[in-house]
Order: C-alpha cells, then structure tokens, then sequence
C-alpha cells in the first residue's frame, strides 16, 4: 500500500499542473483525497518557486470544475436526493447550515482543510438548488485564496514540510486517512446509486 501510494503521488507530481487540475476534479467530486492537492502544490512550489500562482491557478480550476461534476449531478436530484429514512445526522446538520446563511457555509467549507466534510456541503447546496454561478464563483474565490496562502508559505518553509512529510510515522498516519477515505468514498458512491435506483 504504502509503495502504491508513493507511485501515485509521483505520477501526479510529474504532471505538475496537470496533476494540480485532475487531482483538484477528482478531490472536490465524490472521491475524497485528503490533504492531495494542498500538498501537490506544497511540494511543487518548493521545487518551482516561480510558477507558485500557476499551481494555485491549476489546483483552484481541478476544484471548480469538480464541483460543477458535484452540482449538476445533485441539482438533477433535489432535495428528494439528500432526504429519506436513512438521512444521517450530519446531512440534516449542514442542510440546516446552508438554510440559514448559504454563502458563509459554503466559504468555511472551501476554506477549512482536510477531513472538513466539503463535497456534503456542495451536495446539499446543489440540492436545495442553490445558485450555481454564486455556488462557483465562492469556491472558486476561497480554493484560489487557499491555494496562494500554501504556494506562498512553500516559498519559505516548502522543504521543511517536505522533510516531514518523509516521516516514517506522518507517513503511516496520512496512508491511514487515505485509505480510510477511500472506503469513505466508495461507500458514499454506492449509497448515492442505490437511491438513485430506488427513486427513478
């Protein structure tokens, strides 16, 4: 697992803003990678100091555009797709929270990092058929604000981060989120189908 996961971070670094972009898609849909894109650009921006805003630029596109995947899939569902009897706790919280003051619930969650839940927040905006250009532009205005403060902190502590992250015991902890999202992902992909089957 651990030799799988190297690869697969080294194949989107290769990539560099490239990577940024289909890693920012799959990140901000229905697969979550936690903690991906922010330290792709990390790690980029040590290496590449200068093309620090092109990073944050390919990372804030891959998010925007997986969230455009997110919304027009929800929207299509309604608010039927996020109800039902097995409707958790935390889906009744944030539909509550995007009730009340949509905008700032949308900016907390595109701005707070790793393990916030952001896709149940689009999902739900989507769903209660919240303003998609509004829903965009806020995503897009926090993830570039988010990505331009990491570029800029790379500047300076970029490879110290790095270092870090080759410890052995911050390593074995980021596998464990990994795969513990991974199932995370898996089972919210299967839930969504089965309603969908149930409702058409």
């Amino acid at each position: 697992m651990h030799g799988l996961l190297q690869s697969f971070a080294h194949f989107f670094f290769l990539l560099g803003g490239l990577g940024l972009l289909l890693l920012g898609v799959l990140d901000s849909s229905f697969l979550f990678m936690p903690l991906g894109n922010d330290l792709l650009v990390i790690a980029l921006t040590a290496n590449h100091h200068q093309r620090m805003l092109y990073y944050a630029a390919m990372a804030t596109a891959g998010s925007v555009a997986g969230v455009a995947l997110t919304d027009w899939v929800s929207r299509k569902g309604g608010q039927k797709g996020i109800e039902g009897k097995g409707q958790s706790r935390r889906i009744r919280y944030i539909e509550d929270k995007v009730q009340q003051n949509g905008g700032m619930a949308l900016v907390v969650a595109a701005l707070m990092p790793p393990p916030f839940p952001f896709t149940p927040f689009i999902i739900v905006a989507a769903a209660l058929q919240y303003p998609r250009k509004k829903l965009l532009g806020i995503v897009g205005a926090c993830r570039a604000l988010r990505f331009v403060v990491e570029g800029s902190l790379a500047l300076y502590f970029g490879r110290r981060i790095i270092r870090m992250g080759q410890n052995q015991t911050v390593q074995r902890f980021i596998i464990a989120l990994v795969v513990i999202s991974m199932a995370g992902s898996a089972y919210s992909i299967w839930n969504w189908v089965r309603k969908s089957r149930t409702q058409a």
